[in-house]
């Protein structure tokens, strides 16, 4: 179950085809460039609402975000946050003023717009998205359609039987493979009991019910709980009534009073290994434990040195140490995700069931002298090069600035934040790199799950 499913296709009118081609055309054009600046206020509601005003293209994109992810879910219900995220689009009320709409009528009345809009859920957070034209004809009814969707939707109870159904069959489905068992080994043994080592099963489906969706709204989503990020070709006016609007049909309105606290993600005490045997050509490994979260201000130094150490595919240690110099795996990297809690570190990598103790022994030597060491003055050059020119791809469409602009906004980063990132990250040094590595990982308490080979 992939609680970021795209929606079904919807149809764009030959009008609205014409404009968005036009807009495409437009995109291509735009060079890289600095960041824009990113204005932010907080409304009567308490929403807080950050923009950045673009006008290459006439279109507007927007996220609004809840702390209603996955972290939320109780564990008898664990994937509540996931499946309610799927079933918004599946119909809306009517009111006195408005028909009902069910998931064909929703389509039909976005293709008549040609406007985007998702519903996803992660970890932390669920995610209302929205693209459209900012033509006075369209933009007025993509926002009061989305301000539908978003405030009353219907949670219709025998689409949810139905799709229940679904969801277990994929499920079992995705327990034949082995890439599956060892991420549920992996996230057990990192995070223990904390909500970001849930697992979704079969039984904590069958405890959720439509019931169960419809309280989550209310508790979690609110005005004064949304951070509204906005890019495109519209005022702060203008973003300001959106907002409003966006928001204005949430049933809990009125609840403002502050979420209980999540607990951290606790530390590793001691290093364990997980053996699971499958038939299977390639045992399929995870080496890794708590990273940090996403505002520590460690994340310069262990961003450059991931690149060092795994990420930087092939010029990293990893490839260097496993693939290159043993043939032990075709592909091996490393990466930190970081959320509101402590994401994982991992060591990821495939390899003959017959090579694994080997491949584990040779990934954990590399990590340990590279905690131990840090990198040469020519690794992290060549990390910090890679990193600083790739950025300008980070926001080279409004998309990929909104996420950003999210990101900021989530977090609660300083507004300057992309303007200050390539500064910030040049200023990294080689023993900044290895303080950071050593304070978050710890070589000799990680968790190891090895899926694959002979009992």
């Amino acid at each position: 179950m992939n609680p970021n499913t795209n929606p079904p296709m919807k149809k764009l009118t030959k009008a609205v085809c014409g404009a968005f081609a036009a807009a495409a055309v437009l995109l291509v054009a735009i060079p890289a460039q600095a960041a824009l600046p990113i204005e932010s206020w907080q409304q009567p509601s308490g929403a807080k609402v950050y923009l950045v005003t673009t006008n290459a293209l006439p279109i507007v994109d927007v996220q609004i975000d809840f702390d209603a992810g996955a972290r939320r879910d109780p564990q008898p219900q664990a994937g509540l946050a996931s499946v309610t995220a799927e079933m918004v689009e599946k119909g809306v009320r009517g009111s006195a003023t408005e028909p009902a709409l069910d998931q064909n009528a929703l389509g039909e009345a976005w293709a008549d717009l040609g406007a985007e809009f998702n519903v996803g859920v992660s970890t932390d957070r669920m995610s209302f998205t929205l693209r459209t034209l900012t033509d006075p004809a369209l933009l007025g009814k993509a926002v009061a359609l989305s301000a539908r969707v978003i405030g009353e939707p219907s949670f219709p109870d025998d689409v949810w039987q139905r799709d229940r159904e679904r969801f277990v069959a994929a499920l079992k489905e995705a327990d034949t493979r082995p890439a599956t068992l060892v991420e549920k080994r992996f996230s057990a043994a990192v995070y223990g009991t904390h909500p970001y080592g849930y697992d979704v099963t079969e039984a904590t489906l069958a405890r959720i019910d439509t019931a169960s969706m419809r309280q989550r709204y209310a508790d979690y989503l609110a005005p004064c709980r949304a951070k509204v990020s906005m890019v495109g070709a519209v005022t702060r006016a203008q973003a300001d009534r959106m907002a409003t609007e966006l928001l204005s049909k949430l049933p809990g309105n009125g609840n403002c009073a502050p979420l209980p606290p999540v607990p951290e993600v606790a530390a590793i005490a001691a290093p364990s290994v997980q053996r699971l045997p499958f038939d299977s050509a390639q045992a399929h490994v995870l080496i890794g434990q708590p990273g940090y979260t996403y505002a520590d201000p460690d994340r310069f130094a262990l961003n450059a040195g991931n690149y060092v150490l795994g990420g930087g595919g092939f010029v990293s240690r990893l490839t260097e140490q496993v693939r290159e110099k043993r043939g032990l795996a075709y592909s091996v990297g490393s990466g930190f995700a970081p959320g509101l809690h402590a994401g994982a570190f991992r060591i990821g990598f495939q390899t003959r069931p017959d090579q694994a103790d080997e491949a584990v022994k040779v990934s954990r030597e590399v990590l340990a002298k590279f905690i131990a060491e840090g990198p040469t003055a020519a690794e992290l050059k060549a990390a910090k090069d890679n990193l600083v020119g790739g950025f300008p791809l980070l926001i080279d469409s409004n998309k990929k600035l909104l996420g950003n602009v999210a990101n900021i906004a989530w977090n609660d980063l300083p507004l300057d934040y992309l303007e200050t990132w390539t500064a910030r990250m040049n200023a990294v040094t080689a023993a900044d790199v290895k303080a950071a590595m050593a304070r978050k990982l710890q070589p000799d308490r990680m968790a190891t799950v090895v899926v694959g080979g002979k009992p």
